[in-house]
């Protein structure tokens, strides 16, 4: 096992006792303790990938609120541990409010997201807050209005001799937030889909990283890609294998239970989020019939599926074969300014941004598939904007909505 893995030759075989006599007693005594390195590192990564994917699930139980509140604290880990790269790496020490303009912006950017969220699916709550009424009807503008005094305070903040650095830093800081708050966003706004359309994404992605791993440490081979050598063909083709399987797998346990394929919604009557509606027809088990092609290799005709799950060979056909492109993107960032791992928050995996560089291209796909190919007109979005509106602007919808039924004779003529 130890020539398999080290590749040292039969010259260094360590494990025959006639050989060892013949060798350098320190070149084996180092091919065990790479062997032994490999392993320890093996066992910490898996005991703490355990611990992540139980937290994971552990948060799901706990319900929509905690999810917003997770993904919001990984969002803000992974921006300032962008962040900091930035700032060792230019050396930006003597950089006046460089740290607190990017903290700034972090805040006006969440600030314009997340109240685009209120005004889109808390319309309830909004209706009944005369303060909330206000900051919804304005709130673009107050949001513009707070990004420009950044962007004031930002040119008020130029150095002569610091020009060109500050400028670097200003654009670190804008695509940064490009890549890390808008993409958390779109997170939640899947969230708000279901969550099935939350849990499966990030899960497939979590299976590829396993899969990968582990077909990659005992077969892989061939190198894949230069920007991570220890990639291999071997670990993308069984990632992208595993992973259509746990796909498929989830999607089938997920697909059965309202809790998971009802929108989120807030209820303004018990003032909490609910998961309760008549399932889409994706969620819906339906009979699908084989081509004649595929009854003859099979000697199925027919078999039972949810939609869903055909959807979710989709999603991890592209997780395992684009999202890893968002893997090698970090791989390149990492390699463009020397560093290992974007922080060392989690032994044997980096930092945060290390387990969420495929996560957040994943979380843009979903959102990009469903609202292409899956979201359809939403009665209760609807109705909460019809709320929003002034009484008299109530009552003209009511009216045409009320006449155009009668001429397509859903409500009965008008008593004369």
């Amino acid at each position: 096992y130890l020539f398999h893995r080290t590749k040292l030759g039969p010259e260094y075989d360590c494990g025959n006792l006639k050989r060892r006599k013949r060798m350098d007693v320190s070149v084996c005594v180092d091919v065990y303790l790479s062997v032994f390195s490999r392993w320890k590192n093996w066992w910490i990564r898996g005991v703490l990938s355990l611990a992540m994917i139980s937290g994971f699930f552990m948060v799901i139980y706990l319900g929509p609120i905690m999810l917003i509140l997770v993904v919001m604290t990984i969002q803000i880990k992974c921006f300032q541990e962008i962040i900091d790269i930035g700032y060792r790496v230019y050396h930006s020490y003597e950089l006046p409010w460089f740290r607190t303009l990017s903290w700034y912006f972090l805040i006006c950017v969440n600030y314009f997201f997340y109240g685009e969220t209120l005004a889109e699916y808390f319309g309830a709550l909004v209706q009944r807050e005369d303060s909330l009424q206000f900051l919804v009807r304005y709130h673009r503008f107050i949001s513009f209005t707070l990004y420009l005094a950044g962007f004031c305070m930002f040119v008020l903040s130029l150095v002569k001799k610091h020009y060109r650095l500050q400028f670097y830093m200003f654009a670190w800081t804008h695509v940064t937030l490009l890549i890390v708050v808008t993409q958390s966003h779109l997170v939640i706004q899947n969230l708000f889909e279901g969550m099935i359309w939350f849990i499966v994404p990030i899960s497939i992605v979590i299976c590829n990283d396993i899969m990968a791993y582990l077909f990659g440490f005992f077969f892989g081979r061939t190198p894949l890609i230069k920007l991570s050598p220890k990639k291999t063909w071997e670990g993308f083709i069984g990632g992208f294998f595993g992973t259509l399987v746990c796909g498929f797998i989830l999607a089938y346990l997920l697909a059965q239970f309202q809790y998971f394929v009802c929108p989120v919604e807030y209820n303004s009557e018990t003032n909490r989020f609910t998961a309760d509606c008549e399932p889409s027809d994706i969620f819906v088990m339906q009979k699908y019939t084989f081509p004649f092609a595929v009854q003859n290799i099979l000697t199925w005709k027919t078999v039972n599926l949810y939609p869903y799950q055909i959807h979710s060979v989709v999603l991890s056909t592209f997780a395992s074969l684009i999202g890893p492109f968002g893997g090698f993107f970090a791989s390149g960032f990492k390699r463009a300014f020397q560093i290992k791992d974007f922080a060392d928050t989690i032994p044997g995996h980096g930092g945060i941004m290390d387990r969420f560089d495929c996560q957040y291209l994943m979380a843009t796909f979903t959102h990009v598939y469903i609202a292409s190919f899956i979201r359809g007109p939403n009665p209760s979005k609807v109705l909460q904007q019809l709320l929003v509106l002034q009484p008299e602007q109530q009552l003209s919808i009511f009216n045409a909505m009320r006449d155009r039924l009668r001429d397509r004779g859903i409500l009965p003529p008008a008593a004369m």
